[in-house]
């Protein structure tokens, strides 16, 4: 087909889409979209021509139906009347036009019509547009994306010379666009850092809190800690940490977390050149499952339908592992798309013998051990080091974080943030009212 050809029949698609046709059927509304185009009896994209009486008046947006002050439905609909149907249906320059045997009357936009003709759902858009990363993201290259299959792309922005930041005071200053931008890079990245932060616990804590509320477990709210082995766990070391992320032993874990170094002390007698060590490491979850996932398709599948036992049960009087178990990949509506990493090894409980998945026990550690290597390799980790100044928040969910060991006292301040909080910190700072509305509501 030509150029020509293809461009008439866009514009032919195009004219048609503005007139669908518009029918009563006994199950609802038969809308035809591109009737000329149509194949098999269905116009061509659309999944659907006929949408059901009963979806449509439960998705009714009007007044009377959704209470305005708090966007929540106004009506029961299950106590409809179970004869309810449509006795008309209009094409208007607004939208679909319903009328129904109860007397009521909806209008639905046609871009919402025309969504769900082609789609079955919405999908929310924090997974969309996401830019997978390697050791180069600190290294001012170019970076290769090529995650969940879509077409390799390569970064190009105002980050790509450095790691995503922003200001400290660009985001705290609400007349400035800082707290879009670090929600936005924490989206697309999985991580930022604020720079030219005071050093001090209070003005880390006022930083987060423009996010969203700090989130209290067992370890408390805002933490700031040293190693001194004050909560059972090996954060509270200066040993070194392998990439993970924390909290695996909750049925939520912790959606966004942060840290900042507000100083580093030798031990005492100690020289300060002779060198403290502590590192920092960041690793891409999406990043090291899409490897996985290329290299050895299996060990894929398996981590991502195994469910693990984890458990925090190190502190007195605490004992806890999350409602059910959890596997180590976790995808949208168990299809091969990730939605969460869920890795920390030192917190993982007893395999089960029987994982009722079909894969044997053995294969389940074969698979893990994959996934480590890839998790260990030098041009997968990205290491730096934090100073005071330099807060950093990642997404808990994607990103996992770890350290090499070190001497002297290290203080570090922090904190967690619940997850739906943070995404919708970031939506209300990235999109318009409408555009929201269709994320969250559908």
């Amino acid at each position: 087909m030509n150029v020509f050809r293809a461009f008439k029949l866009r514009q032919q698609s195009a004219r048609i889409d503005e007139s669908p046709k518009v029918n009563v059927v006994e199950q609802g509304v038969d809308v035809r979209l591109a009737e000329e185009l149509a194949q098999s009896g269905n116009p061509v994209g659309q999944n659907r021509t006929i949408l059901p009486s009963l979806w449509l008046r439960d998705s009714c947006r009007c007044s009377q139906c959704v209470n305005k002050d708090t966007s929540q439905r106004n009506f029961n609909t299950f106590t409809l009347p179970k004869d309810l149907a449509v006795t008309e249906a209009l094409n208007t320059d607004g939208g679909l036009q319903v009328r129904w045997s109860d007397g009521h009357q909806s209008n639905y936009p046609w871009n919402f019509v025309k969504f769900y003709l082609k789609q079955n759902r919405r999908v929310r858009p924090f997974n969309v547009g996401q830019w997978s990363w390697g050791a180069e993201i600190g290294e001012g290259k170019e970076i290769d994306y090529d995650a969940e299959g879509v077409d390799i792309r390569t970064l190009k922005s105002d980050n790509a010379k450095h790691p995503p930041a922003v200001k400290y005071e660009d985001v705290m200053d609400e007349s400035k666009p800082g707290i879009s931008r670090l929600t936005k890079y924490i989206q697309k990245f999985g991580f930022v850092f604020v720079t030219d932060t005071p050093p001090t616990p209070e003005a880390t804590k006022a930083v987060l809190e423009r996010i969203a509320f700090i989130r209290v477990t067992h370890y408390g709210g805002f933490y700031d800690f040293i190693p001194d082995l004050a909560m059972a766990d090996t954060a509270y070391t200066n040993l070194a940490l392998p990439a993970h992320t924390d909290t695996t032993y909750f049925t939520e874990p912790a959606g966004i977390q942060s840290f900042h170094m507000l100083e580093h002390k030798p031990a005492p007698g100690t020289p300060e050149e002779g060198g403290l060590g502590g590192k920092s490491l960041l690793v891409d979850g999406k990043y090291a499952a899409f490897l996985l996932r290329k290299e050895d398709p299996n060990a894929y599948n398996i981590l991502s339908k195994t469910r693990v036992q984890w458990h925090a049960s190190g502190n007195k009087g605490i004992s806890i592992s999350p409602a059910m178990q959890y596997p180590v990949l976790e995808t949208f509506y168990d299809g091969p798309i990730l939605a969460r990493v869920r890795w920390n090894n030192d917190d993982r409980g007893i395999m089960p013998l029987n994982t009722k998945t079909g894969f044997d026990t053995i294969k389940w550690y074969e698979a893990a051990a994959k996934w480590e290597a890839i998790l260990r390799r030098p041009e997968v980790e990205y290491w730096f080091q934090l100073t005071p100044g330099k807060v950093l928040i990642f997404d808990n969910w994607r990103v996992m974080h770890g350290r090499s060991a070190f001497t002297g006292t290290r203080r570090i301040c922090g904190g967690y943030l619940p997850r739906d909080d943070f995404v919708s910190r970031w939506l209300n700072t990235n999109f318009s009212k409408d555009e929201i509305a269709e994320s969250v509501v559908g």
